[in-house]
């Protein structure tokens, strides 16, 4: 949706005379959601599955693989039907790629790609040769992206194109859905109702979180400058604790929430972190992290808590 926001956006305001082509599931469903943008003309709409779609006719100088599914239930209980949606959609992808002309596709992978992430690392690297364990039914995600870059690399060599890789890490923002496995979406609701806010775990676990308008600037940066053949974490290196992001979403908010933690801390516990470091993001292609997590919380209640949600601000 951010993409696609900021690609309408930046057309408008500039008068690039773009054309961007999408494919949808559900393009009923699509227009409901969002009929600022199926209105259009600079935006046409393909239904299919990535796995099986019907490839548009044309050249297209640039392809955006973002396509999978961002479920974590399904990556427990149906870790093959996962693998299969991140293997099949990104090898149908390639072949489109191979067809239609590409000049440079960017994958959205994910941080996912390194396994548990060493207590001993804060902000973990793009260099970190880690990996999730692939005997772990729930390693499906991060296996299926692990491959997924592989081939991405391999075809754009032989194929003679650019190819850039986006290791992404957690965000917020208008469109985040607050009613899933996604922990600072559940706290914004519960703020935003005065509800108790309540965490299922110790609260020591550590996370990171990248507002919506950068994943986009980050993310538009690595398909047109970014050297091909390289992976960049995308994401925020300004890390905290879950127990600690609650109680911030509560103040920021000025909700009346109070934040239940379900156990403590055991002694001796290795603390789980999910931080990326963004150095090379940062030295290569001077990237920066521009809208504060506080802003982030105030922005992102204040759009869903409009009765009529407008188009998401691209500032």
């Amino acid at each position: 949706m951010w993409l696609l926001e900021s690609f309408a956006h930046i057309n408008d305001a500039l008068g690039l005379n773009m054309k961007a082509t999408v494919l949808t599931r559900d393009p009923v469903a699509f227009a409901r959601k969002a009929p600022h943008l199926t209105a259009r003309a600079d935006l046409s709409f393909v239904s299919g599955d990535v796995r099986t779609f019907v490839f548009p006719e044309g050249c297209f100088d640039y392809v955006i693989h973002a396509a999978t599914e961002a479920s974590a239930k399904l990556n427990e209980e149906a870790p093959q039907e996962m693998l299969d949606a991140i293997i099949g959609g990104t090898r149908r992808v390639l072949e489109f790629a191979a067809q239609c002309g590409v000049k440079k596709l960017l994958l959205t992978s994910s941080g996912a790609v390194y396994g548990k992430q060493p207590s001993a690392i804060t902000h973990i690297s793009e260099d970190y040769a880690g990996a999730p364990d692939p005997l772990l039914p729930g390693s499906a995600y991060g296996e299926g992206k692990r491959v997924s870059e592989h081939m991405c690399a391999t075809h754009a060599r032989q194929f003679g194109y650019e190819v850039k890789i986006a290791r992404c890490f957690a965000f917020v923002g208008p469109h985040l859905p607050l009613d899933t496995h996604f922990a600072i979406g559940n706290f914004i609701r519960d703020a935003m109702a005065d509800n108790a806010i309540r965490i299922a775990s110790d609260g020591s676990a550590i996370r990171s979180y990248l507002y919506a308008s950068d994943l986009a600037v980050w993310l538009w940066t690595l398909l047109f400058v970014a050297p091909t053949g390289l992976a960049y974490n995308v994401g925020s290196g300004s890390d905290l604790k879950i127990a600690d992001l609650a109680e911030k979403i509560s103040a920021v908010m000025g909700s009346r929430s109070v934040v239940y933690i379900a156990s403590k801390p055991s002694s001796g516990a290795i603390v789980a972190r999910y931080v990326p470091s963004i150095a090379k993001a940062s030295g290569d292609l001077s990237l920066k992290v521009l809208v504060t997590l506080e802003a982030a919380i105030v922005k992102t209640a204040g759009w869903h808590g409009s009765e009529n949600p407008p188009a998401a601000s691209t500032t």
